[in-house]
């Protein structure tokens, strides 16, 4: 039904582009900050972190020294369709620790094993992975093998082992994307389209969202550690 494939190197522009717009589609299930359609600054989070992939993939040639890996489930009969991605980020001093930036299934093939067919050669990669989710996601990755480790802000880390690793992870920086002259322009484009004070409650909101997930986090590992707290 579907094919794995590793890549070190950039994809070829027509799996980059399935890969982006799965990203686009798919936002809220894969943003760490999840806003719904009917938040006014949904389209700005969505192209940052459409152009937060775009640069890791455009990275991997080497050019800007990042470590960024992939994984591609793709269509058996159809090797030019991708199914699923998983973006990971491999740790430049523990050889056996990384990272999962970006895991997406296609709505039409979920539930088939693409995603834990995904994790699992990732595992093999490099057997020490962290991620970061939403509480509701944690019991999914749990049941993959993956173990509560904490609270982080409005996610939850988990982990493969017990423990982080002590590796150090180079992580894409948000803050230039969030200052570029593209971003100002949606932001410029959806205040005109929504008013002020539409968009001081969407970035209300959204605070709201974040505080919320960061309590049900803290919940979720107080419920795993109840002797801790």
């Amino acid at each position: 039904m579907f094919t794995l494939v590793n890549l070190d190197t950039p994809p070829p522009e027509s799996l980059k582009s399935q890969i982006l717009q799965m990203v686009v589609d798919y936002f809220s299930d894969i943003s760490p900050v999840p806003l719904t359609p009917s938040n006014p600054l949904y389209q700005l989070y969505q192209y940052v972190i459409g152009y937060e992939v775009h640069l890791y993939l455009q990275a991997m040639d080497g050019s800007a020294g990042s470590p960024a890996r992939l994984i591609l489930a793709l269509d058996d009969e159809d090797p030019s369709q991708v199914l699923g991605f998983a973006l990971y980020l491999p740790s430049r001093d523990d050889a056996e620790a990384c990272t999962l930036a970006y895991l997406a299934v296609s709505a039409s093939h979920r539930r088939h094993g693409i995603a834990r067919a995904m994790l699992q050669r990732m595992i093999e990669q490099r057997p020490h992975v962290e991620l970061a989710c939403a509480a509701s996601k944690a019991p999914v990755f749990e049941s993959m093998g993956f173990q509560v480790l904490a609270a982080q802000g409005p996610h939850v880390l988990l982990n493969t082992r017990d423990h982080r690793s002590d590796g150090m992870v180079a992580v894409q920086d948000l803050a230039p994307i969030f200052r570029s002259k593209e971003v100002q322009q949606i932001h410029a484009y959806l205040l005109k389209q929504n008013g002020r004070k539409a968009m001081s409650e969407a970035e209300s909101k959204r605070d709201r969202l974040l505080d919320q997930m960061a309590r049900q986090a803290e919940a979720l590992v107080k419920e795993r550690f109840p002797t801790i707290h």
